[in-house]
């Protein structure tokens, strides 16, 4: 609507020779050309980052993290930043020689190998006359997990005759007191009984059961579910779910059987398995 006016304008002034109008007419396009420069450092020397959450599911929202960081002396201001995948976010003011920070929610549909390789910030300062866009690359690699879809422990096969935990014959110090018995010398002290020893002559020991948790191995083929994206999905939900409580293994196929453990490496390898299933 700015330059339409501009032009009109410009038409009429020459057309009729007014001084006035040429005057105005200078005027707009002083004032475009100086809010047309402004707008260009407003987003230059500008830098972008993408910080991808530890956990993204196909089809549920991840929150990443936006850096914008300004290499330039002046202030940088109404930064928008859109992604290649969707979704923006706003940006008021990135200072100088510093950065903003950001949070933007995006989906990704399917598990497997993804990655954002640039993003388009732009900004309608200092007027919002115009919008100004510039585009970065970021080249943002991660990974999405399948999705999650509950499923029940029975389902899975186990390791052992039982699912969860049981205590067993041997000795322990973690399970349930079982009885009492002599002190022979090599228990350490904090198994004294102390109560039952001030009633007697000897020194007397608690007895413990063994607290043991048995493993799972999760099988995909015995997984409920019509189609193997269910059942990938499923068997994401199971490590989730189980991977802090219990070892937790993996068998995709006759040929590919990860062994039983715990710990966050372990369920990063789980979930990158399931996410990279059939994807090769």
């Amino acid at each position: 609507m700015y330059i339409v006016i501009t032009i009109l304008l410009g038409f009429s002034a020459v057309n009729t020779g007014n001084n006035m109008l040429f005057l105005v007419v200078s005027g707009l396009l002083a004032f475009m050309s100086v809010t047309g420069l402004a707008g260009m450092l407003n987003l230059q020397r500008l830098s972008a980052e993408v910080i991808a959450p530890e956990d993204i599911f196909a089809g549920r929202e991840a929150c990443f993290r936006i850096r914008i960081e300004n290499r330039k002396r002046l202030h940088s201001f109404l930064i928008t930043v859109k992604p290649v995948s969707g979704g923006e976010v706003t940006l008021p003011v990135v200072p100088a020689a510093g950065y903003s920070e950001a949070d933007l929610k995006l989906v990704f549909p399917e598990r497997g190998h993804a990655g954002i390789e640039s993003i388009t910030i732009s900004s309608t300062f200092p007027v919002n006359f115009f919008t100004r866009y510039w585009t970065i690359p970021v080249n943002a690699a991660f990974l999405v997990y399948p999705a999650l879809i509950p499923a029940v422990e029975e389902i899975a096969e186990d390791t052992t005759d039982r699912i969860g935990s049981h205590a067993c014959a041997a000795r322990g110090m973690d399970g349930e007191i079982e009885g009492i018995a002599d002190y022979s010398g090599r228990e350490p002290l904090r198994l004294v009984h102390w109560k039952h020893t001030a009633r007697g002559d000897e020194i007397v020991v608690k007895q413990f059961g063994s607290q043991v948790v048995r493993p799972m191995l999760i099988d995909l083929d015995k997984l409920a579910g019509g189609s193997l994206e269910s059942r990938l999905s499923k068997a994401a939900w199971l490590v989730m779910q189980l991977i802090d409580k219990r070892p937790v293994g993996l068998r995709l196929d006759e040929n590919h059987i990860i062994a039983p453990e715990t710990g966050a490496r372990h369920r990063a390898l789980l979930m990158a398995e399931l996410a990279l299933y059939g994807k090769h």
